[in-house]
This record gives structure tokens, C-alpha cells and sequence, in this order.
């Protein structure tokens, strides 16, 4: 991959105790691309996700953001000794950087979640209205003095248009949890293209969806990749939803990456082949 990244993974380590969630993790995302994450149940899809969006600070490795380093860490204290994972000298010169998912927003991360978080007691308009304050221009004294009316204004106005794009204005009066199961989804999305990310994480969207709307979901990720200029990385089980839009792939088993490539190279892959079906025990 000689294109620009904007995301790039650096012997990524997650340990919970003894635990090994995600182990030396490395890989790129390159611009304007969509690039997923997958393996069975359990494998630490989820966990990278949280390393990358400031959920967890990494035990070890580093994280860049658009060429520059977001993320880096390095065992300290009781887990010096303690540490299960690769490359422990590698990043113990260099500054610990551990940002807050806030400020991973404001660097240009947005995500939705596996189980879908909208804010329950707030209506479809006012969870996308809340996402676009990430990008406000006003302040204390601003808002004080009503001097932000006309930021108000700008936000109420691209949240509505917001809405239109992703086919949620009829809905915008409504409370978000009571939308269909395929529309709470959808919004979610809204809600965080209201941050106005250059990076989208998607944690397995089409989870609880038939195959009509998952269908529909493949068409809808291209679209806003297009249409909002984003470069996306998702974790996902729906092989077929995958393998349709992915231009490239990370298969990763018990927090290890044990394939990469384009889509025809992974589904040929026999390690792949293996996580997801099990090898029987005569082989």
C-alpha cells in the first residue's frame, strides 16, 4: 500500500492481567479507502477499536492519526514484569500519548458502536444536534451574551440537512429509540457524521439486520464514503457485506493478525478458512 494513511497501527497491545486481548497488532488504512477489521467472536476486533478511539490505553504500541502520532505507550510499573506481548523496548524512550475519546473526536475519529448508543430521552433531531457542538464555534462568553445565535442557527440548519441526506427528516420529532432497528442504525451513523470525521469506525453495522438491509447497508456505506469524502474502517460478520465493499482486509484470531489482503486472497486464505470453521481433530 503506497497511498496516504491516515490511520497506521504500530505493534498494538492490549493485556487485561494475563490476558492478551489484542497482540502486536499492525496495519494501515489508507485514504478514501474502506478497510475492515474481522475474525470470529472474541478474536479483539473490539478491543483494537477501543485502543484506536481512547476507550483503553494500549499497554504497548503507537497509533497514528494522519501522519502524526495520536497514541503511544509502553508497559509501566507491575506490568513490566508482567507483560505477555512482543516488542516491549520498542517505545520506552518515547512520550506516553493517551488522548480522551473527546479528543480523539476533535482530531477526526468518529464510530458507532456494535450495541447501538443513541441518546434515549432525546429526539432524531437533538441527537444529531448534539454531535455537531463537537464543531461549534462559540464559547462561555458566547453563549452568555446570545452572541452564538447565529452558530446555533448554522448547526440547526446542517442538522436538518443532515436529516435529508440520510432519509431520517420524517422522523426528526421523534424519540431516537423508538425508530426501527435499521433507522436506529442509520442515525447513528447520522450522529457521528455530524463530528465531521476524515475517519469512520463502524463496530459490526449490520448486526440484528435481514439480508435485504444488509444489502442496502453495503450501497449506504459507499455512498457516504463518497459523498463526505471518508475514509472508513469497520469490523464486521456479514462475510458477504465484506467482501462486497472491503478493498482491503485484516483477519485477526485471539488478538493476533493471522491473514491480510485483498478480498479474493482472504477468502482463499487457509488460516482464515480454519478461525472461522475449526479444523477437525483427525487433520
Amino acid at each position: 500500500m503506497d497511498e496516504k494513511m491516515v490511520l497506521r497501527m504500530e505493534h498494538v497491545t492490549m493485556q487485561f492481567g494475563g490476558v492478551v486481548a489484542v497482540n502486536d497488532l499492525s496495519l494501515d488504512v489508507p485514504e478514501g479507502k474502506i478497510v475492515a477489521l474481522i475474525g470470529p467472536n472474541g478474536a479483539g476486533k473490539t478491543t483494537a477499536f477501543n485502543c484506536i478511539t481512547g476507550v483503553y490505553q494500549p499497554t504497548n504500541g503507537r497509533v497514528e492519526f494522519m501522519g502524526e502520532t495520536m497514541i503511544c505507550s509502553h508497559p509501566t510499573g507491575k506490568m513490566k514484569k508482567t507483560y505477555l506481548g512482543s516488542e516491549a523496548q520498542t517505545y520506552v524512550n518515547q512520550k506516553i500519548v493517551n488522548p480522551t475519546p473527546d479528543h480523539v473526536v476533535e482530531l477526526g475519529i468518529a464510530r458507532t458502536f456494535q450495541n447501538i448508543r443513541l441518546w434515549k430521552s432525546m429526539t432524531v433531531f437533538e441527537n444529531v444536534l448534539v454531535a455537531k457542538h463537537m464543531r461549534a464555534k462559540q464559547n462561555v462568553f458566547s453563549a452568555i451574551t446570545r452572541a452564538n445565535a447565529h452558530e446555533e442557527a448554522r448547526m440547526r440548519e446542517e442538522t436538518m440537512e443532515l436529516l435529508k441526506e440520510q432519509g431520517l427528516e420524517q422522523y426528526k420529532d421523534e424519540i431516537a429509540t423508538s425508530l426501527p432497528y435499521g433507522l436506529q442504525r442509520r442515525l447513528e451513523i447520522a450522529r457521528a457524521l455530524a463530528t465531521e470525521p476524515k475517519l469512520l469506525l463502524l463496530d459490526e453495522p449490520a448486526a440484528g439486520m435481514n439480508p435485504q438491509e444488509t444489502q442496502e447497508l453495503a450501497q449506504y456505506i459507499q455512498e457516504i464514503r463518497d459523498t463526505h469524502h471518508l475514509t472508513v474502517f469497520l469490523i464486521e460478520h456479514h462475510m458477504d457485506l465484506v467482501m462486497k465493499i472491503s478493498d482491503y482486509i485484516y483477519v485477526i484470531d485471539f488478538g493476533s493478525e493471522i491473514a491480510r489482503g485483498v478480498p479474493k486472497e482472504v477468502q482463499q486464505n487457509k488460516r482464515v478458512i480454519e478461525a472461522y470453521l475449526g479444523v477437525s481433530e483427525d487433520e
